[in-house]
């Protein structure tokens, strides 16, 4: 009796190891996806919080602009204009943060030499926070006695500030939304109004 394996048999070994091999791929495959989607993620949260504390830091020392201007120039939902030496030069900048389609924005002027003036085409512009999806407001405004306040008392109202980012890099896709929230002090208000 002839030992070994029949056409048949072989046919059905090598059917067998085709869909073993391709199972083991296609969990590989989801395997793959799924980290480099949790990695993206992770990376995007890491990025908002960073972006969040530098925001805390540049409005906790917000001041006066070198113009006169008062510290606070735009307190709305989704924009906060001030004015701050961000970048330790001795000049006071003026800041903007913003909301441009899924990005947290950050744009800076530098003030021009005599009369000193914020010219808006000098603004430089980086993104602080990619993938933020906020339906919320992203900022909100408090007075001394932690009210929120409505728009037309912010500018002169304002003592505290919450920051509220919602990131997400697939709104579709679970995990769902990663939420940082931070509020901040404003250190020299002085009402000259």
């Amino acid at each position: 009796m002839d030992k070994g394996f029949t056409l048949i048999e072989t046919m059905i070994a090598i059917a067998i190891f085709v869909l073993g091999v391709g199972a083991v791929f296609m969990v590989a495959m989801n395997l793959y996806t799924t980290h480099t989607y949790i990695f993206q993620q992770s990376m995007a949260i890491g990025e908002a919080r960073r972006g969040i504390e530098t925001m805390i830091k540049e409005i906790r020392e917000a001041k006066n602009g070198q113009d006169g201007a008062y510290i606070i120039e735009a307190a709305n939902d989704y924009e906060f204009i001030f004015y701050s030496d961000v970048d330790m030069d001795e000049d006071i900048e003026k800041v903007r943060y913003f909301i441009e389609g899924t990005n947290l924005k950050r744009g800076m002027i530098e003030p021009t030499a005599h009369p000193v003036k914020y010219l808006p085409e000098n603004e430089e512009l980086s993104i602080i926070s990619a993938y933020v999806c906020n339906q919320p407001p992203i900022f909100h405004y408090y007075d001394g006695d932690n009210n929120e306040l409505p728009a037309p008392a912010r500018l002169k109202d304002t003592k505290t500030m919450m920051i509220y980012i919602v990131v997400n890099i697939d709104p579709n896709r679970p995990p769902n939304d990663f939420i940082l929230e931070s509020y901040v002090q404003l250190r020299n208000l002085k009402v000259n109004l």
